[in-house]
């Protein structure tokens, strides 16, 4: 059974930092992309951020980019993110995602096409 746990977050005062990891159970996670989504309250669940296979491309929403690090230890069967320079409006509930496809070379939005999700991790920025 493929689990996916998120750990990281928590409160923290606008341009404080905090680092999310995702680690995965039950599966090797070196085959495919993995990503971060989040969702604040009366929105939809968006991509912030993904890293293909072997880490060697990411993609990174508008409003993150500059700020937000994705990046993955397959040895270790875990990702993170570095969130830096914390907005209000960076608070939401923030999810890792496995992508369905293997050794894929692109990103997708939709998040339907991600087979597996963690439970999510709170992020609450105070202003």
């Amino acid at each position: 059974q493929v689990q996916l746990v998120e750990s990281g977050g928590g409160l923290v005062q606008a341009g404080g930092s905090l680092r999310l990891s995702c680690e995965v159970s039950g599966a090797t996670l070196s085959r495919s992309t993995m990503a971060w989504f989040r969702q604040a309250p009366g929105k939809q669940r968006a991509l912030v951020a993904a890293i293909i296979w072997n880490g060697l491309s990411t993609y990174y929403a508008d409003s993150v980019k500059g700020r937000f690090t994705i990046s993955r230890d397959n040895a270790k069967n875990a990702v993170y993110l570095q969130m830096n320079s914390l907005k209000p409006e960076d608070t939401a509930v923030y999810y890792c995602a496995e992508d369905t496809r293997y050794y894929s070379i692109t990103f997708r939005m939709d998040e339907d096409l991600y087979g597996y999700w963690g439970q999510g991790t709170q992020v609450t920025v105070s202003s």
